[in-house]
């Protein structure tokens, strides 16, 4: 009788729909992960919920040293976001997400600062209240340019603004832990700005992930977006 595969063998055959190098970069990061863990079953829900994507995400960036980057705090143009999805985010970010900014139910928001800005940001100072739980989409996200990410909030094209290469990884990540857990467990990824909006709005948090779930095929738009930026560096 032939053994079930496990963890590490669905890993090995994934598919994510990204870049090959991102994708082996992703599976070398998954791989690694699964190995460090002693329960596997933890391993298999921490795969489900993106929390070792995220941490593959977030090794990644750590090693990086950008220079001349214009970010500082209360520079917010690049949370004026465009619609209302506001960016991907995996389970285990959307929780934190939420647990940031439950306790400030109520309150102004950046809704109040700009319409379309992010509800995380402090509508006077215009810094992140939940800074310490951002998302990868946040944390991968710079710019060299102050006046480029002005115009680009304003729906104009500048050069300048960008997300780094770990955050393109994450993403393949994410693809790889679907593919693996495909018919075990569902790999779901959620709207930022509609968690964000939800938390500050009062929602619980069951009732945000389920106003913030994304369908399936906002995952693979994503991978191919991802894919298009990839292919013009």
């Amino acid at each position: 009788m032939s053994k079930a595969p496990t963890l590490s063998d669905r890993l090995s055959k994934a598919r994510s729909g990204s870049a090959p190098e991102v994708t082996d970069r992703a599976r070398r990061g998954l791989m690694a992960y699964v190995g460090a863990q002693a329960d596997v079953a933890r391993a298999g829900k921490e795969l489900a919920d993106g929390t070792a994507a995220t941490g593959v995400g977030r090794v990644a960036l750590s090693a990086m040293s950008p220079q001349g980057l214009a970010c500082a705090e209360g520079c917010a143009f690049c949370c004026i976001l465009s619609g209302d999805d506001g960016g991907t985010i995996t389970e285990a970010e959307a929780v934190a997400l939420h647990r940031a900014l439950a306790a400030l139910a109520g309150q102004p928001d950046g809704r109040a600062w700009h319409p379309k800005a992010c509800p995380s940001l402090d509508p006077e100072t215009r810094s992140c209240r939940a800074y310490d739980a951002r998302p990868m989409i946040c944390r991968a996200y710079v710019s060299t340019d102050v006046e480029a990410c002005k115009a680009v909030s304003d729906g104009q094209a500048a050069s300048g603004p960008g997300t780094l290469g770990p955050y393109h990884t994450y993403l393949a990540a994410i693809g790889l832990s679907r593919a693996a857990l495909k018919g075990v467990k569902r790999v779901s990824t959620y709207a930022m700005a509609r968690v964000a909006a939800a938390a500050v709005d009062g929602a619980s948090l069951e009732g945000a992930l389920a106003s913030a779930r994304h369908k399936p095929t906002e995952l693979d738009a994503e991978l191919k977006r991802s894919k298009r930026d990839l292919s013009r560096i």
